[in-house]
């Protein structure tokens, strides 16, 4: 269940985003600074060095930057700053962090100078990763994919952004403008100005709503998915997606943890998980009525986090307890995290296995009425202790070697 988080170097009230990764956490502050704490061994922390950090720690290297965003991948981290500019640090094994020049971990963000234009949005997979300029550009970089393609693409030379180890511009674009970039562990999506999603990669799940198993270059999801509804913002979780619209919340892909908040239901009437009724319900997006008027959405690895009404919802995969519900059991549609109580829910971010939320009580005094609550994070069964303290409680979490 949440527990409040005490002793982060940052005031609760300067949070402006949260955001996790394989095993790590980050938040930006309002004045633009970075915090991170969590799993360091590749150094993805960015702190120079690579022991694992217990509480939210100031990136100092990044001082004199004013950190825009920030995207975690499951052992990397990817940055984008005010100016545009791109940094990145952690795993380089799949050239994630596109620094060819670098061949083994980067403890210190470096600047991915082959990025000539603004950068307007990025986003981190599993092993790849993907800026938008602000021309509209898609760049990809990383070879995550890459075996998944050579597998399905029969001996056909693939486009070279899929095993590309420094940004690459994704083909099949030209004619768009993007505007905003999310990744899951072996797929990409771009949201347009126009908002239509286009989208690449794996299609195992049916998250690219495509009957391909892989899909080499971009394409186009039909509007009539989304009652030909403007996309506004999209997510995506490992092999998952959610889209909102002006009115609704769409989501697709893989169902079988929960992870779409819907039942799969077999024409019997009777509720399935069986893998081939799973792909054929889970490839076409279905809005979920009851997380209409959303104003924040996260996505993990296989569960989510919503902001509804001021309330926190969480659905999917619970196996370590980050849906909040004080149990382990798959959550198949969104529910409220009553453990939260009457606090008001601000912000929140999810990592591939657990889960954060900024939260105000409005029984507290208004001028000190922020705290940081975590869910519970249990990965495998050989574990260490982690204790993170923020507020006037502690946070255990067992966290596996990753």
């Amino acid at each position: 269940v949440p527990q409040a988080l005490e002793d982060v170097s940052c005031k609760c009230k300067d949070i402006a985003s949260i955001a996790g990764g394989g095993g790590h956490s980050a938040v930006i502050t309002g004045a633009g600074q970075l915090f991170v704490c969590g799993h360091n061994k590749d150094g993805q922390l960015g702190l120079n060095h690579t022991e694992d950090v217990l509480r939210f720690t100031l990136c100092t290297a990044l001082s004199g930057f004013f950190v825009k965003q920030v995207a975690c991948g499951w052992d990397f981290t990817i940055i984008l700053v005010g100016s545009g500019l791109v940094l990145s640090c952690g795993s380089n094994s799949f050239g994630q962090l596109g620094l060819p020049q670098i061949s083994g971990p980067c403890l210190i963000p470096q600047k991915i100078e082959s990025l000539k234009e603004k950068v307007v949005s990025v986003a981190a997979g599993l092993r790849h990763a993907l800026a938008a300029t602000d021309s509209g550009l898609v760049l990809q970089w990383g070879t995550g994919m890459a075996s998944q393609a050579r597998r399905a693409s029969q001996g056909k030379a693939l486009p070279v952004f899929l095993t590309a180890k420094e940004p690459c511009e994704v083909a099949g674009l030209e004619d768009v403008k993007v505007k905003a970039v999310a990744a899951g562990s072996c797929h990409s999506v771009s949201l347009t100005d126009e908002g239509h999603l286009y989208v690449w990669g794996s299609n195992k799940h049916g998250q690219l709503v495509s009957r391909n198993i892989f899909l080499a270059e971009p394409k186009k999801i039909d509007t009539q998915c989304f009652s030909h509804e403007k996309i506004g913002a999209v997510w995506s979780g490992w092999t998952h997606l959610v889209a909102q619209t002006a009115g609704k919340v769409f989501t697709w892909g893989r169902v079988d943890y929960g992870q779409l908040g819907r039942h799969a239901v077999v024409p019997s009437g009777q509720q399935s998980t069986a893998p081939e009724h799973c792909l054929e319900l889970g490839s076409t997006p279905v809005s979920v009525p009851c997380l209409n008027g959303a104003s924040q959405i996260a996505c993990g690895s296989e569960h989510n986090l919503a902001i509804v009404g001021g309330q926190c919802f969480s659905w999917g995969w619970n196996e370590h307890g980050m849906c909040g519900d004080g149990t382990e059991a798959n959550v198949h549609v969104p529910k409220p995290v009553k453990a939260l109580g009457c606090a008001k829910q601000i912000l929140i971010g999810c990592g591939a296995g657990h889960s954060m939320a900024l939260c105000q009580n409005s029984s507290l005094d208004p001028h000190c009425t922020k705290s940081a609550m975590a869910f519970s994070v249990r990965k495998g069964t050989q574990s260490e202790k982690f204790l993170i303290k923020w507020k006037e409680t502690t946070f255990h979490a067992d966290v596996k070697s990753l």
